[in-house]
């Protein structure tokens, strides 16, 4: 069964020959992870799918492959750009600095935002946003769909595309106060995001992509930091209006919809708008087979697998068991895409990472295949 094939059935409910998977990396896992895979290329590696060469995901097995136009390739500027010194700003006008880290596996650094130019609202008289409709953004959309839509599921990603692009311009407590104390400004902010995403998603889905990845982090290990009311004044009719429109222009396009977090107070708000998938299904936030048992017949699910805990921090063994689990009590009659909930981090084991990746494939350790060939890479 072709990758596309697989994930399709899947969206329709039914089970196909194994659960779709689809696995992304940080840059620095991505690295591990090649010279595992004795790949050389270039070694530049977007999470969400931005300047890929998609030659790990295809040698994992991966059955959807992502392209990313949006505010979210700005966490990733560093890569993309060659990491030319420790700080930058992007094309928003949004600050960023990296922050460094150590692990057993080595170092790495991720960004994170400290200058954002909004936080004036005087700056307001003359900022632009970028223009969503610039040809060169979406160059990397057109070579996937045409090299590789008749194998893979191909998904546009949009993801921080509303609060997270809004709250980056005028600074996330203050984003916040604006809920509260100034209304009409906080839908001025949040209006610039949704606008440039709406249109590089529109732009996407006519160019031919299965599905779009839209979503937004409002959600905490406990519950959502804005209350479903605050989400329902400002978000649910954005998101509404932004799933009609692209299903107005090909109503078989799937919306699947990233929130980190425990948001289950919202999920019935958002199959109600027309959502088709749920991300990541934070396992340390949900009940991933409580989940499925709610909203299953309304609802499909992508993620599932623990970042948090098991994949980083637990034992092959584990691993493989929260697979099976999740095949078992979620992907029992289709509707799962299987993944970690989270880019896989540099302090993953690879044991514990090919546990995960030859239990959903049904390889044996050391190897997997490539779609299409009869010729398996040698992983260690």
């Amino acid at each position: 069964m072709k990758p596309r094939e697989r994930v399709a059935m899947s969206l329709r409910r039914e089970k196909p020959d194994r659960c779709p998977m689809q696995v992304s990396f940080t840059p620095e896992f991505a690295a591990r992870l090649r010279a595992d895979l004795h790949q050389g290329g270039a070694a530049m590696h977007n999470p969400h799918g931005g300047g890929n060469t998609y030659e790990l995901e295809r040698a994992l097995g991966e059955d959807l492959l992502l392209t990313s136009v949006g505010w979210a390739n700005s966490y990733y500027a560093n890569e993309t750009l060659g990491a030319s010194g420790e700080a930058y700003t992007d094309e928003w006008g949004v600050g960023f600095r990296n922050q460094h880290y150590e692990t057993r596996f080595g170092p790495g650094f991720y960004t994170e935002m400290v200058g954002f130019p909004l936080a004036d609202r005087k700056a307001l008289d003359t900022w632009q946003p970028p223009d969503p409709n610039r040809p060169e953004l979406y160059h990397e959309a057109e070579r996937l769909i045409s090299q590789h839509k008749e194998e893979y599921y191909i998904v546009g990603v949009t993801v921080t595309t509303i609060f997270e692009t809004a709250w980056a311009l005028r600074g996330l407590q203050q984003m916040l106060i604006d809920f509260s104390e100034d209304p009409p400004l906080a839908d001025l902010i949040l209006d610039f995001p949704f606008r440039y995403h709406l249109a590089a998603a529109v732009r996407l889905v006519k160019m031919g992509v299965d599905m779009i990845w839209i979503g937004d982090d409002v959600g905490t290990q406990r519950g959502m930091y804005i209350s479903p009311l605050t989400w329902r004044r400002f978000f649910k009719p954005r998101m509404a209006e932004f799933i009609s429109t692209l299903k107005a222009i090909n109503p078989d396009v799937k919306v699947a919809y990233h929130c980190d977090g425990n948001i289950v107070k919202i999920i019935p708000d958002l199959i109600e708008i027309g959502l088709d998938v749920l991300n990541p299904v934070q396992p340390a936030c949900m009940d991933p087979e409580m989940i499925k048992k709610q909203f299953g017949d309304r609802l499909c699910f992508w993620g599932t697998i623990d970042e948090q805990h098991t994949l980083p921090f637990g034992t092959a063994d584990e691993v493989r068991q929260q697979v099976l689990d999740r095949i078992e009590k979620v992907g029992y009659n289709g509707g799962l895409i299987l993944g970690p909930t989270h880019h896989v981090q540099l302090d993953t084991p690879l044991e514990n990472f090919w546990a995960m990746i030859n239990t959903i494939t049904g390889t044996e350790r050391g190897s997997v295949h490539m779609p299409g060939s009869s010729n398996p890479v040698v992983t260690a």
